[in-house]
């Protein structure tokens, strides 16, 4: 793939581009010979580059085009790259704040059928969670968030999984990678897995989820602040959409007991740092991104300032660009 093909640049074009730059005088003829290719290659290479602004007319030139210098050019490219990102980027915000909106509808509308319900207090939520696992025919999937869990969550999770397990309900929980530094939570996924439960983890999840398959689920009222209670949805059409979700981010989870996360992709990046970059790239605070990455503030601060180093960059947009001219975010 070509260097430049964040830019809309392939990776013929690109090298007609550079070897003009070398070579200024080199005709049509000169260009396929250099780069051993049909002449038909080169003319759809120099449409391109034409489109892109990046040849000009010239009287003194034997195709009468020469290449318009880096400079000027590229330049220009990368301003209309970031120009689309951030219209991507309000693209994007935008159809969040119409999903959660239409999400906070249907919910309005599935409370009128009694298929939501608040639950106040930890006794409360226990004591649904442990009816919803005693009825349980299909399987169950949990987002766990948050990194290390409170030995209150282990203890309360410990018997409702065992139960489900003895009684043969499949079981799969996704944690946050950074679980991996805390020994109480890997070692409830070490028992887990030993148990025959499936256990992922992922750089970032959206919120803390139990779902009985077919039978409700439980989340937060607050994300932020667990402690204010949970809500009980059910209905087809909420659990289905639920589950949708829990499946897309198991497909690109990494299996418990691997060092996936820690293992670096060809672009050298961990899965933490490649979600760091995504965060950063659309807006996000450094307070935000630590809490999405479970981690600290300073921590997130670091890992950015390393990032930047290996880019080369002086600023955070900078290193954005860069790492979509790298491909690092595609």
């Amino acid at each position: 793939m070509s260097q430049l093909h964040p830019l809309g640049i392939d990776r013929t074009a690109e090298a007609v581009y550079r070897l003009m730059l070398e070579e200024p005088g080199h005709g049509i003829a000169e260009l396929a010979e250099s780069l051993a290719l049909p002449d038909s290659d080169i003319r759809a290479a120099l449409d391109q580059l034409a489109e892109l602004n990046l040849l000009r007319t010239s009287p003194q030139a034997e195709e009468g085009l020469r290449p318009v210098p880096p400079t000027v050019g590229i330049q220009l490219l990368l301003a209309m790259r970031e120009k689309e990102l951030r219209h991507a980027q309000q693209e994007f915000a935008d159809a969040q704040v119409a999903a959660m909106t239409l999400l906070h509808q249907h919910a309005e509308a599935e409370t009128g059928r009694h298929h939501v319900e608040i639950l106040s207090g930890i006794e409360e939520i226990q004591t649904r969670l442990e009816q919803l696992a005693h009825d349980a025919t299909a399987p169950l999937m949990s987002f766990m968030p948050g990194g290390a869990q409170t030995q209150a969550t282990l203890d309360a999770s410990h018997p409702l999984d065992a139960t489900l397990l003895e009684r043969g309900i499949p079981v799969r929980t996704l944690y946050q990678a950074s679980v991996r530094n805390d020994p109480a939570t890997l070692d409830y996924a070490r028992w887990l897995t030993s148990r025959g439960a499936q256990v992922r983890t992922a750089a970032t999840l959206p919120l803390r989820m139990v779902l009985f398959t077919g039978q409700a689920a439980l989340l937060p009222v607050d994300p932020d602040n667990t402690r204010r209670g949970a809500v009980q949805l059910q209905g087809p059409g909420i659990l289905t959409a639920l589950a949708a979700l829990f499946e897309a981010i198991w497909d690109q989870a990494d299996d418990f007991g691997t060092a996936a996360d820690r293992e670096h992709d060809d672009n050298g990046l961990t899965g933490q740092e490649r979600q760091l970059l995504r965060l950063l790239a659309q807006g996000h605070t450094d307070a935000i991104v630590a809490r999405r990455l479970s981690i600290g503030v300073r921590t997130a601060r670091r890992m950015m300032a390393e990032l930047m180093t290996r880019l080369g960059t002086r600023s955070r947009f900078e290193a954005g660009a860069e790492a979509i001219r790298r491909g690092w975010l595609q």
